[in-house]
C-alpha cells in the first residue's frame, strides 16, 4: 500500500505544501478553520508526518546518549530509568550504549547520531580528547569526573564527605579497626569514598592499617571472596568493622562473615553506599548511606538538554548524601577496653 505524503494532503485540502506543513507545525500563520480542514485531511488519509526529515533540516535528533561500560547492579537500574522518564518528559528519547570499545565511545561523542551524550566515566577520556569535545561544542555530562565548561558539566555524588561521614558515624561507635573494602579505583566515587575514610581515620590520628584494605570492584561475589580470604589468611587480626564501598559489596562481606561463623553486628559491623532497594529487607537491615541515584540521573539530563537548549553552561553539581541507620553496625563491645 503506498504511503501517504504530504503532497496527497495538500492536493487533497486544495493547498500548498507549506501551508500544510504550517498546519501540522502549528504555525499561527493559517485562519482556524483552513488549520482544521488541512488536520481533518491529514487524519482521514492516515498521514504520519516525516520527523526524521524535520530534525534533519533542524540539524537535531532530540535523542541523547548514556555512553557507559554496563548497566549491572540497581544503580544502574534507578539511573537509566530516572534518565529515560526525564527525557521523555522533555520529547526526546534516550539511546543507551553499553560497549568497552574506546574508539565506538568516540564515535557516538563526535558523531551526528545525537544531540548530546551523558558518559560515566570509566574510558579514561583524556584531556585531550575533552579539549576535543570542547572545541567541537560537543554537549556532554560527566556522572564520574569533575568537570565544567560551557559545553560540559559534571552530576556528582559528594563521595568524600560521604566517605569520611560513614567513617566517622563507625568511629563514634567506638571502631578503631575498620577495614575498607574498595571499588574500582578508576572511578570517581571509589576513589572520593576511600580518601573521605582515610581523612577521617587521619583527623583522629587513628592509623590505618593496609592489610585491612580489600578489593571489592563494587560487586557482591568479588567482596564476598576477598572477605573470606582475608578472614582464612590473617584471622588473628579481624577488624571489629568493614566499611564497604557500596551496598553490594557490604552485602557479599556480610555473607562472607556469616559464612565464617562471625555474627552481624554483634562480632562485626558492617556498612555500605547507596542505600539500595534490598538494603532495608536484608538481614541484618544495612546501615548505609543514601545516595540520590534518581536525582542523579534526572540532572545529568536537564543539565544536558539546558546545554542543547543553549540556555545554560555546563556546570558541576554535587548531590550530597544521607547517613541511614540501621542494624548492621553496633557499638564496639570493646570500647575502653
Amino acid at each position: 500500500m503506498k504511503k501517504t505524503t504530504i503532497k496527497d494532503v495538500a492536493r487533497e485540502a486544495g493547498v500548498s505544501i507549506s501551508t500544510v506543513s504550517n498546519a501540522l507545525n502549528d504555525v499561527d500563520v493559517l485562519k482556524p478553520e483552513t488549520k482544521l480542514r488541512i488536520l481533518e485531511v491529514a487524519e482521514r488519509l492516515n498521514y504520519v508526518p516525516n520527523f526524521n526529515g524535520r530534525l534533519l533540516k533542524a540539524k537535531k535528533s532530540n535523542m541523547i546518549t548514556f555512553l557507559t561500560t554496563n548497566v549491572v547492579g540497581p544503580y544502574f537500574y534507578n539511573l537509566v530509568e530516572a534518565m529515560s522518564l526525564e527525557c521523555e518528559s522533555n520529547h526526546y528519547g534516550l539511546n543507551v550504549v553499553i560497549t568497552k570499545d574506546k574508539n565506538t565511545i568516540l564515535s557516538y561523542i563526535h558523531g551526528d547520531r545525537t544531540d548530546g551524550v551523558i558518559i560515566f566515566e570509566e574510558f579514561s577520556i583524556t584531556e585531550r580528547e575533552i579539549k576535543k569535545m570542547e572545541k567541537e561544542g560537543v554537549k556532554a555530562v560527566f556522572l564520574d569526573r569533575e568537570i565544567e565548561s560551557d559545553t560540559i558539566g559534571s552530576v556528582l555524588f559528594d563521595s568524600y564527605k560521604t566517605g569520611y561521614d560513614a567513617a566517622h558515624y563507625l568511629l563514634s561507635l567506638g571502631h578503631k579497626d575498620i577495614a575498607f573494602i574498595e571499588g574500582h579505583l578508576s572511578m570517581y566515587d571509589a576513589q572520593h569514598r576511600k580518601n573521605g575514610f582515610l581523612a577521617a581515620l587521619e583527623e583522629q590520628a587513628i592509623p590505618f592499617n593496609d592489610s585491612y584494605l580489600l578489593p571489592g570492584y563494587f560487586a557482591e561475589r568479588e567482596s564476598y571472596e576477598a572477605v573470606k580470604k582475608f578472614i582464612e589468611t590473617t584471622p588473628e587480626t579481624i577488624p571489629t568493622a568493614f566499611l564497604a564501598s557500596n551496598d553490594l559489596s557490604a552485602i557479599g562481606c556480610i555473607k562472607a562473615l556469616q559464612d565464617s561463623g562471625y555474627r552481624v553486628p554483634e562480632d562485626i559491623s558492617v556498612m555500605g553506599f547507596d542505600d539500595i532497594d534490598i538494603a532495608p529487607y536484608f538481614v541484618p537491615p544495612l546501615t548505609t548511606v543514601k545516595n540520590q541515584v534518581k536525582e542523579q540521573g534526572q540532572r545529568a539530563v536537564k543539565q544536558l538538554l539546558s546545554m542543547i537548549d543553549e540556555e545554560k553552561l555546563g556546570h558541576k553539581e554535587l548531590l550530597p548524601g544521607n547517613l541511614v541507620i540501621r542494624r548492621s553496625c553496633y557499638l564496639n563491645k570493646n570500647i575502653g577496653q
